[in-house]
Formats: structure tokens, sequence, C-alpha cells
């Protein structure tokens, strides 16, 4: 009898003491530390940084712009623009050592996934959907920048810190499917009739999914022209001309109100998103940057009026003429590969262009930052005809694309008179710009040999690709770059401002950390792409 009280004794001791720790366990949890997070928080987490705006996606080259200023990094490696003021930045493409910071957003989105799970939710969900575009996206982008990239092996955590490299022939066809199956996922949920996906945190779409599948195929199009010089290795053709001849399956955009864009709000939720120039810091940077000589005699040699609405005129070429500034002759950039010596002392002078202090110092909201657009989305699908993938009106999608650009500036088509506004010499406030009136003929500008899309297929390419340059000013992340290094249009300038030995480069290099923590897989990987060293040199698959 005494045995069995003193078992209950220990029982009862056993029970008390787990209880209290129990409860001094409990005492002791943070409760500002949670252990999980809703998957609309995450969305919101992670959609940020696709806008640039986050902490990752501002530390990383992830295609969205080196976050969201588009006056910034990729915009001077597109060549729209220079900076001039070597102690803020310069001109170099300084790739040499690139990062795979993507990678952290990517494990939040298998976060965000597995959160919307572990609720039960089912594993066909908005967050999911949401999820296979985002990892299409960064993928996309990773291979375009490095060429063969970590995939299959990767975002396994501790259980492989060394993952190995995916050829990009590989990366392509995964973003394709993941595109391909988003785009499938997309259309279940909508006929559900699903409202699921957190409108507060999805901050380009606010929970609409037939906006995000519109997106997905709009993107895939994207996709399917960067692999122009591997079409048959990737089908491309056929899912192409799948995606254009079945738009009830296969919604695309249909105007520039369906475009991936942030939009700057500093009066709403997104309190401190203000445009990056504005009329606060008009007085510290306006100098700083220039136009570049690739965008502006592009615009000068097709007497293209939407010049006069992005920037300004050099006013040592106006001089004294300056009633009438508003002329092309008087507009022009300095080469990118300029040294910045003499680009500082030029731009100084009044011998360069400037941006256009108006449209871009005004206010606070400035204008929303594309990244997947309808503008372009009209020009791929003018090259996807062009190249005969599609059966189609190649110039009515080109012209098309051309009319939206010029709407976006404010340019009616139907109208040959203008009034534009510049900051002439001598005035300090954006508050003293005055009006320059303009005039511009659609029609005589359309006629012209160099915009008039041509009958033959090498040449219609090149113009399509240069007006879609000219529409991606200041938007669509580093298509631009990539357009260019694809096809050659437009001509970029080298010289001792772009470093790497005066020549444009071609690719990043990986991170260097890669060549201590995974050497093994990255030496495997620079072998098996046939690079002789991991260089911005080296021509990667997909523009070989």
């Amino acid at each position: 009898m005494k045995n069995i009280k003193n078992i209950f004794l220990i029982a009862v001791t056993f029970l008390v003491a787990t209880s209290c720790n129990k409860q001094i366990e409990e005492k002791q949890k943070d409760p500002n530390d949670p252990t999980n997070v809703p998957s609309s928080l995450i969305l919101g987490t992670v959609l940020t940084d696709i806008s640039g705006t986050g902490t990752a996606g501002r530390l990383s080259a992830t295609g969205s712009s080196e976050g969201v200023n588009s006056w910034d990094g990729a915009h001077r490696w597109n060549q729209y623009h220079c900076s001039n003021y070597d102690y803020y930045d310069n001109n170099i493409y300084s790739w040499t050592n690139g990062n795979f910071d993507p990678y952290l957003v990517l494990k939040n989105v298998i976060q965000m996934e597995n959160e919307a799970t572990a609720i039960g939710t089912s594993k066909l969900n908005p967050y999911e959907a949401v999820g296979r575009f985002v990892r299409a996206y960064y993928f996309y982008n990773l291979t375009s920048m490095f060429g063969d990239v970590p995939l299959t092996d990767a975002l396994q955590g501790v259980t492989n810190k060394t993952p190995t490299y995916t050829p990009q022939a590989q990366v392509f066809a995964y973003v394709l499917n993941q595109l391909d199956t988003a785009n499938s996922d997309f259309a279940a949920l909508i006929a559900a009739n699903d409202v699921s996906l957190s409108p507060s945190q999805d901050i380009f779409y606010a929970g609409n999914l037939s906006a995000w599948q519109k997106l997905v195929n709009t993107f895939k199009l994207r996709v399917l022209i960067s692999v122009s010089k591997h079409a048959s290795d990737l089908n491309a053709p056929a899912q192409f001309s799948t995606i254009m001849s079945n738009p009830s399956t296969y919604p695309i955009f249909t105007g520039q109100k369906d475009d991936l864009k942030f939009v700057y709000n500093p009066g709403g939720a997104n309190i401190y998103s203000t445009y990056p120039f504005n009329p606060s810091n008009f007085g510290s940077i306006a100098a700083r940057f220039n136009m570049a000589d690739t965008y502006m005699k592009t615009m000068v040699s097709l007497n293209d009026a939407r010049v006069f609405i992005t920037t300004e005129p050099a006013w040592a070429l106006v001089k004294t003429d300056t009633a009438n500034a508003a002329q092309y002759k008087y507009f022009a950039g300095a080469s990118t590969g300029e040294s910045l010596a003499t680009m500082y002392n030029n731009a100084n002078a009044g011998l360069y262009s400037f941006i256009n202090r108006y449209r871009y110092y005004s206010n606070f909201t400035g204008e929303p930052n594309s990244l997947v657009g309808f503008k372009e989305m009209c020009f791929n699908i003018a090259e996807g005809i062009i190249r005969g993938w599609y059966t189609g009106n190649a110039e009515t999608w080109y012209k098309l694309g051309i009319t939206e650009s010029m709407t976006f500036y404010g340019i009616d088509i139907t109208k040959t008179s203008f009034t534009t506004y510049f900051l002439p010499p001598g005035n300090s406030s954006v508050t003293e710009v005055q009006p320059f009136p303009f005039t511009f003929d659609f029609s005589a500008y359309y006629a012209q040999p160099t915009v008039q899309l041509s009958t033959d297929q090498a040449t219609a390419i090149n113009q399509i690709v240069l007006q879609k340059y000219i529409a991606s000013f200041q938007n669509s992340g580093y298509e631009p770059y990539y357009n260019w290094r694809r096809t050659g249009v437009p001509a970029f300038e080298g010289g001792t401002g772009v470093g790497n030995n005066g020549i444009v480069p071609v690719r990043w290099a990986y991170p260097v950390k890669e060549q201590s923590q995974n050497a093994a897989n990255w030496n495997a990987a620079l072998k098996a792409q046939g690079f002789t060293q991991d260089d911005l040199n080296q021509v990667m698959w997909v523009i070989k």
C-alpha cells in the first residue's frame, strides 16, 4: 500500500512539473516572433520583392530594374541614360560578382504554399498558382543573366547545400512548363469562383485571378520570343501558336490596364513608395543623369516625338533659338562608353540632353513601373508572326505597339499640334518649366521606310525590336538588354565607360562565393557550357 502511495505521489509530481514547464514555455514564447505566418502575408512580401521595393528584390539583379527605381542600374545598362557623377555611380557593367538573392524570394514562395495547405486549403489554390508564376519569373531572369543555374537540386535547405547546376535549355523548359500549369490552375480556380487570394496583399491585381491568368500567358509569349535562336529545341512556334489560337483557354493582355506594374502610391498603403525622382530631391540629383546616345540617336534618327516628352534639349545646341527648342537637331546623348570625366564636363556644358524635368520631377507618383506590359506584348506577337510561328497580321500588332506607346506619353495620333514642357537654363526649380509647342504627324512618321514594317523578315524583326526598345524606356527591367543581346538591336555602345575592357558584356559572372561554397558544381557548370572562365564575355546557350 505504501508503494502504491509513493507511485501516486511520483505521478502527481511529474504531472505538476510537466504542467509548470509547459506554462513556463508558453510564457517564454515571444508573441511578436510568430512561428508561422499566414500565406497572405507572405504573398505581400513576395510581390513586394518582385516590384523591387522589398529587401530581397532590391539587393538582387532579379529583372525588377535593380529595385523599382527605373532611373538606376538596369536602365543605365539598357543604355537609356547615363550617370555622369562618379561619386554616386558610373556606367560600368559591374557584373563580376553576381548574386543568387532571388533564391531568398523563392524560399518564401515555398513557405507561402506550405502555409496555404497547412490550414487545410486544397493543394490547388491561388497561392500555389501565383507561386508558379513567381518561380517562372525569377528563373527566367536568373538563367538569362548567368546561363546554367541551380534548379533541380536548389531550394532544399540544409539537405543540399551544394546544388548542381541545371542546363539553361532545361531551365527554360521548366519556366514554360510552370507558366502552362499556372494557366490551367488559374482557369480551374476561376471556374470554381475562388476568391481566397488576399486583395490587400496582392499589390498588383488585388486578388483578381483573371488578371493573373492573362499575365501568365503574356509573360509566356516573352519567354518564347527570348528563345528564338533555339525555337525548335523548345517547340516555341507550336506553343506560341497555341496561345494565339485559343484566347479563351489562353487569355492575354487586352490593354495597358492589364500590365504587371508597380504604382507609386505615397498616400496609400505603400506610404514609402514615392517616385525615385521627385520635387524633394530635384536640387540634389537632377544634374547627375544625362541621356545616353543609344536612346537619343534612335529617337532623333526616326524623328520620334516621344523624345520631346521623355527628355529635354541640349541647351548648348539650342543657343539663342530658345523659342524653337523642340527640334530633333537639339537633342543629343552621351555614349555610355565615354569616360566619366569627359561626360561630366560635356553634360555641365549643356552638350547633352537630360531627362524631362516636368515629367519626372513634378510630383511624388511619377509613372507606374511596368514589369510585363501590353506594349511589349504587341511587339512580341508581331515578331512571332514575322517568324512564321502564327498566321496573323504582324503589322497590325507592330503598329498597335507603337500607338499604345504614343498614348502612354500623351501623344494623340489623331492630332498634329502638341505642347511639351522644358526647364530652360538659368532656372533652378521644376516649377519654372516653360511650355514649348511642337508638331507631329503620325502618318508621316509611320510612312518613313525606317518605321513602316518591311516585307523583308530580317529587316522587319530589327524594326520590331527597335520599336520595342523605345517603348520599354524606363520599364520592363532588363528586357531591352536581353533583346539587344539576342538581336544586336539597337547597337549598344562600348568604350572606357562600360568597363570590361570597353566591351558590353553578354552575361553576369556567378557569385564569387560559389567558388568556395559550391566549387565542384560551379566548375562543372562552366565546363558544361564550354566557358573558358567565369567572366562576362562567355556566350550562353540561349544566344548562341
